[in-house]
């Protein structure tokens, strides 16, 4: 009887014991949602390293600069021209067709060097004329009394012209080599992304600016330079062809 009381006393007891299997099995659960919470949190790191990967994307949208010698060039969209130098008092920028408007910067950069070449020819084409008309040359020897420069080419021998066009043609395709890019590695009559409009690297003296404040104030100077000699050269032209005139001979001297 003490027995039965006895055995019966421990069974209702345990009844209210922690079971360890229950506990086991909780903690188990308990390890297995920590987990499973765990492994839910993983995919995170995909975001952080997306937003990351973004970071690049934005940088590469700010123009890369033009190396000018030490300088370097950022095209600004915000500006006529993305920035290049060449508006002055007090006209500022003078575009009134509208040629670069809307333009991309390879073509605006393709006009800013037909603008500037075209500048330096004439404003050796305006020494020429003075010079080749009033002075000793190779033609015409000590008489500076001949032909007016238009017509001289027809009257220069072939063995002076041909060095002389063989120069023209070397200088020609060393700019060329230079600034465009070549035929069958892009299109045609396209200027090389890291080339900037004139820049030859042709500074025998030294005379460039260190700052780009002073370099857009001097480039501004050499293309209303350009400007004035090419239409001073076109009135030459057409003064000697109305009156066959030499030009000092024109104004008097």
């Amino acid at each position: 009887m003490k027995l039965a009381i006895l055995s019966a006393t421990i069974g209702a007891a345990c009844a209210f014991s922690p079971s360890v299997t229950s506990s086991t099995s909780t903690a188990s659960s308990h390890l297995r949602m920590s987990t499973e919470s765990t492994d839910e949190t993983v995919p995170a790191t995909p975001l952080e390293t997306s937003s990351e990967e973004a970071i690049p994307e934005v940088q590469d949208a700010t123009p890369a600069g033009v190396a000018i010698g030490s300088l370097s060039w950022f095209p600004d969209e915000s500006k006529p021209c993305y920035g290049l130098p060449g508006a002055s008092a007090p006209l500022g920028f003078f575009d009134p067709l509208g040629f670069t408007k809307d333009m991309e910067l390879l073509g605006v950069k393709r006009f800013r060097e037909a603008e500037i070449m075209h500048g330096r020819v004439a404003m050796m084409a305006t020494l020429g004329y003075l010079i080749s008309e009033s002075t000793p040359t190779i033609t015409y020897g000590m008489n500076v009394h001949h032909t007016i420069a238009n017509n001289q080419i027809p009257e220069v021998p072939g063995t002076v012209l041909f060095p002389f066009f063989l120069a023209i043609n070397i200088c020609e395709a060393l700019r060329a080599s230079k600034g465009w890019v070549e035929p069958g590695l892009g299109p045609l009559f396209t200027l090389r992304e890291s080339y900037y409009p004139g820049d030859l690297g042709f500074d025998p003296l030294g005379l460039r600016p260190t700052n780009m404040k002073d370099f857009d104030n001097m480039q501004t100077k050499e293309l209303n330079n350009g400007r004035l000699a090419m239409l001073a050269a076109a009135g030459m032209c057409v003064q000697e062809q109305i009156n066959g005139k030499g030009i000092l001979e024109n104004l008097g001297f």
